[in-house]
């Protein structure tokens, strides 16, 4: 992990109201970068677990800020908040760690298919039981499907269902317009809405999946 020492060298820090402040002001006191730091590494490293793991979340967070900090100076302070720049860093270097998340999209959906499979016993209650069944078909389901979809497709999903950036973040964070941001998403929702009605033609039992196709 990054170590705060790189960006706090002692002395009082001024409290900064947004990212872009930071960033800037950074430009003549780069100990402030800790605070930018501080307010985003737990979230950066939640996105990049549950894409790759935790071992690979520690070296990407790290990374991700050293890169952040090394290029501050053409960050557009325009942005108040720097995350869908952050997320992009670290989107970027996930790309060196595909199969890593190719295998750990796997045992997710293994995890979740036997967790769901280790939680159905005579206490559970019927509707309940149903709703398991269909979690796990959902999982077998959509699971493969992210795993084929077009890199960029799945960068683009994974940053409004996991990240939840707005297009606008997206195409920051991608360096993308907006209108390729939504033709990804539409593509992508395709993806899933196929693999979602080999399950149920109808859609109306699925559970775990409006976030991803609607």
């Amino acid at each position: 992990m990054v170590k705060r020492e790189l960006f706090n060298r002692g002395g009082a820090k001024p409290v900064v109201s947004t990212d872009s402040d930071i960033i800037l002001r950074s430009g003549t006191s780069p100990e402030l970068f800790g605070q930018l730091y501080e307010r985003h590494a737990a979230t950066i490293h939640r996105y990049v677990a549950c894409r790759a793991g935790a071992q690979v979340a520690d070296d990407i967070m790290s990374e991700t800020f050293l890169v952040a900090f090394d290029r501050r100076t053409k960050f557009d302070l325009a942005w108040a908040s720097a995350l869908p720049w952050l997320y992009g860093i670290a989107t970027n270097l996930l790309k060196a760690h595909r199969r890593v998340e190719a295998r750990t999209l796997h045992t997710l959906i293994t995890a979740g298919l036997q967790h769901d499979a280790s939680s159905r016993n005579e206490k559970t209650p019927p509707e309940r039981s149903d709703d398991m069944i269909d979690a796990q078909l959902a999982v077998r389901a959509l699971g493969p499907a992210l795993a084929t979809m077009r890199s960029g497709d799945r960068d683009t999903l994974l940053l409004h269902t996991w990240a939840g950036l707005d297009y606008a973040g997206i195409a920051i964070a991608l360096q993308i317009p907006v209108g390729t941001v939504r033709s990804r998403l539409n593509r992508a929702r395709k993806t899933l809405q196929a693999a979602a009605a080999i399950i149920d033609p109808a859609r109306t039992r699925l559970t775990g999946t409006n976030s991803w196709t609607n």
